[in-house]
C-alpha cells in the first residue's frame, strides 16, 4: 500500500491501483484458503485448477470486509484520536489502547470469516455473523492458535522473506483445521468419521 501511494500523486491512479491491489489481495487469499479446503475435503488429494479459483463473489465478500475494517479503523484514528482529542494527549493515549483492545478482540471473534466465505459461500456480513457464533465460547482456545499463529508469523520475519513463504500457508492452514474442528464440535459431529465421508 505504501508503495502505491508513494509512485504516483494523482488521487484517481492511486485509488485504481488499490481496487486491483485489494482484487489481486482476494484472489490469492481465496484462492489459498480454497486450495487447503480442497486438499482436506478431496479423498485422494486430486484436484483441479478450477477447484481452486475463487468465484467473483466470494472475492467481493473478502473486499466488503476488508473496507469495512479499513474505514472503522481510519475513521477512528483521524475522527477520534486525531481530531476530537487532539488537545488531551492523556486521554488520547487511552483511546489508542482502547481501540487497540477492541481491535484485537475484533480481530479474534471475525478470524474465520473467510473460512465461511470459501466453506460457506457466505456474504460478507453473513460470514461475519457466523464467525463471531462459532467463536462464542471458545476464546481461550482461539487465543491460543492466534498466539501460535503469531509466534509463526514473527520466526518468518525473522527469517525474511523464505520464513514468510513457509509460514503464512501454514498459519492459514492452521486456521483452517481449527475452524473445521469448531465447526464438527458445534455440530456434535466427529471430525474424523465426518472427513473420511
Amino acid at each position: 500500500v505504501n508503495f502505491i501511494f508513494t509512485s504516483t500523486s494523482d488521487f484517481n491512479i492511486q485509488v485504481v491501483l488499490f481496487v486491483l491491489l485489494l482484487i489481486m489481495q482476494g484472489y490469492t487469499t481465496l484462492g489459498l484458503y480454497k486450495l487447503i479446503f480442497t486438499l482436506i475435503d478431496s479423498e485422494f488429494y486430486e484436484f483441479e485448477f478450477s477447484q481452486i479459483v475463487p468465484k467473483l463473489r466470494m472475492v467481493f465478500s473478502y473486499i466488503t470486509i476488508s473496507l469495512v475494517f479499513a474505514v472503522i479503523v481510519t475513521t477512528y484514528n483521524m475522527f477520534v484520536i486525531d481530531i476530537w482529542l487532539k488537545e488531551f494527549p492523556m486521554v488520547q493515549r487511552g483511546a489508542n489502547v482502547l481501540g487497540a483492545l477492541i481491535l484485537m478482540y475484533l480481530a479474534l471473534r471475525f478470524m474465520f470469516c473467510i473460512c465461511f466465505i470459501v466453506d460457506d459461500d457466505s456474504g460478507p456480513f453473513e460470514s461475519l455473523q457466523q464467525s463471531f457464533e462459532l467463536t462464542k465460547g471458545n476464546l481461550t482456545k482461539i487465543i491460543l492458535i492466534l498466539l501460535i499463529s503469531i509466534g509463526l508469523i514473527a520466526v518468518g520475519f525473522i527469517a525474511l522473506f523464505v520464513g514468510i513463504i513457509l509460514t503464512y500457508p501454514l498459519v492459514n492452514i492452521i486456521l483452517v483445521v481449527t475452524y473445521r474442528k469448531l465447526i464438527y464440535s458445534h455440530q456434535d459431529v466427529d471430525d474424523d468419521i465426518a472427513e473420511t465421508n
